[in-house]
């Protein structure tokens, strides 16, 4: 480590924006590359992938993180067909998703959020896979009202997000 660090001051660069910045050095990535490749029986399990190799698989946010998420995209609106809706609603309907996932493998199990998940279901229904935003224009209020009505819900249950 202490190899790896001194190879961050070999050399500035002389002129020019950062000037006076430390360059980091080649032998650094190689040495940090090294480090992470596989030795022994980690390799085979490696190429083979999960968590064998040290990899694990991250599943749904908790509800509450999601949630946080969601409410992130509360104060935020666009104008349908003025341009700006493609970021916002793009993320609410990501947030949603999110939400229904959490939901879904909550341990509290998908029954505990009977009507949030049958709200999410009947926008999916309605989108009918299509996301693109020529389609979230057009079912603004859907999307929206689904996740006011949502956050209603959950505000309404504290216990699920605190």
């Amino acid at each position: 480590m202490a190899a790896a660090l001194a190879g961050c001051s070999e050399a500035t660069t002389p002129q020019g924006p950062g000037a006076g910045v430390p360059r980091v050095a080649a032998s650094v990535y190689e040495s940090a590359e090294a480090a992470a490749e596989p030795v022994g029986d980690e390799a085979g399990d490696a190429e083979a992938g999960g968590e064998a190799a040290g990899y694990t698989t991250l599943g749904p946010e908790k509800v509450r993180d999601a949630f946080a998420g969601l409410r992130a995209t509360l104060y935020d609106t666009c104008t349908p067909g003025a341009g700006d809706c493609a970021y916002f609603l793009g993320r609410v309907n990501d947030e949603l998703t999110g939400m229904e996932a959490s939901m879904k493998a909550d341990p509290q199990g998908p029954g505990h959020f009977k009507e949030p998940l049958e709200w999410t279901a009947k926008l999916r229904t309605t989108l009918a896979g299509d996301t693109s935003t020529a389609s979230l224009e057009e079912h603004f209020e859907d999307l929206v009202g689904t996740r006011d009505r949502v956050n209603s819900w959950m505000r309404g249950h504290p216990e699920d997000y605190r």
